[in-house]
């Protein structure tokens, strides 16, 4: 989203609804994504759709797009629809912007009152700092720069229209070797951490995953399921390529999982694997805390991971900032989730 200061819509600016092509035509006008966070948000814009709910308005100017916004529900997350607004740089500051999200809002409003949505707030999120890896360190500056413009324009625009932040989440690469190793469970270290590999696909995996979800998600309700879990986080189609947990005792022995880490890597590589860890939310926080620890440094053990840190994540985010202040992990994106029915 980017901030506008007009109070009406200009007169030669015309809102119409998406249609097939559109998004190539704004390309030309909007430019490349700043960063990783606008690129994945700009796939929000599509036609529109009733299961599950989307609408997408294009604004052209003298029948060239110059803007688009969209709001859609999603069935996981049902208190608030998402919602996204872009305006090419030359035509900021018009009320172009403000525009849309009037017209997105009534558009909610319509679908609520007709049964079609749950709600009718909305969330919005955008990159606050983006890093980049070394192999585009060419480009590092003008990533960083690009974000901070597009992210003070953004929160001014928000804030303005209501929203306040909900919460924060950042993607982290942890190098190798950036914590100490725990024992593993054997004859010379009978108290040592039990680590097991298991399926993608396992019933006991698959119900620590949306135990943990629905925890870290209290900020933004989860209808997360077993059958949710493995169609967006652990089935073939998710990329996940493999598992490991953490147990308190071996599996055969009745051990439970105390934390878990899928990963999204099919092999081996110089950049980070892309990991989902998570821990058994019944755990004390210390508890969790040396978990999430112990599997951690088993991770980084000799290949850099990349992990997603919300701040509803406690033990993972104060391990993470404790890397972080060491210079054993870097953020790579940091991203904040606006809402206008913020507490």
């Amino acid at each position: 989203m980017t901030d506008d200061g007009g109070a009406a819509l200009p007169a030669d600016i015309t809102l119409r609804p998406w249609r097939s092509g559109v998004d190539l035509a704004l390309l030309e006008v909007w430019g490349d994504p700043a960063n990783a966070q606008q690129h994945q948000d700009r796939a929000m814009l599509a036609d529109d759709a009733d299961v599950p709910w989307r609408r997408s308005l294009v604004a052209e100017a003298d029948g060239v797009p110059v803007a688009a916004g969209v709001v859609y529900a999603s069935s996981l997350h049902p208190r608030r629809l998402w919602l996204y607004v872009e305006t090419a740089p030359s035509e900021r500051r018009r009320g172009i912007a403000r525009a849309l999200l009037a017209a997105l809002r009534g558009l909610a409003e319509q679908a609520h009152a007709e049964g079609l949505v749950p709600t009718t707030a909305l969330k919005a999120r955008f990159a606050r700092e983006a890093l980049v890896g070394v192999a585009e360190e060419a480009t590092a500056e003008g990533t960083r720069a690009a974000t901070a413009e597009l992210a003070a324009a953004t929160e001014a625009f928000l804030t303005a229209q209501g929203f306040a932040p909900v919460q924060r989440s950042r993607r982290v690469a942890v190098a190798p070797g950036a914590a100490d190793l725990p024992a593993l469970r054997d004859e010379e270290h009978p108290d040592g951490v039990v680590l097991e590999e298991t399926a993608t696909g396992s019933v006991e995996l698959t119900q620590a995953v949306v135990a943990f979800y629905q925890a870290t998600h209290d900020w933004d309700p989860a209808h997360m399921t077993v059958g949710s879990a493995q169609t967006l986080l652990l089935g073939p189609a998710t990329g996940a390529a493999g598992a490991v947990v953490l147990r308190d005792a071996p599996r055969a022995e009745g051990g439970r999982i105390r934390a878990f880490a899928v990963s999204y890597t099919a092999q081996r590589q110089d950049a980070p694997a892309d990991v989902l860890l998570g821990w058994d939310p019944e755990l004390s926080e210390a508890d969790a805390l040396q978990a999430v620890a112990d599997l951690l440094a088993l991770l980084v053990a000799q290949h850099p991971v990349q992990l997603e840190v919300d701040q509803a994540m406690r033990p993972l985010e104060r391990i993470i900032d404790g890397l972080i202040a060491g210079g054993a992990a870097k953020p790579v994106l940091d991203t904040l989730v606006l809402a206008d029915d913020a507490d």
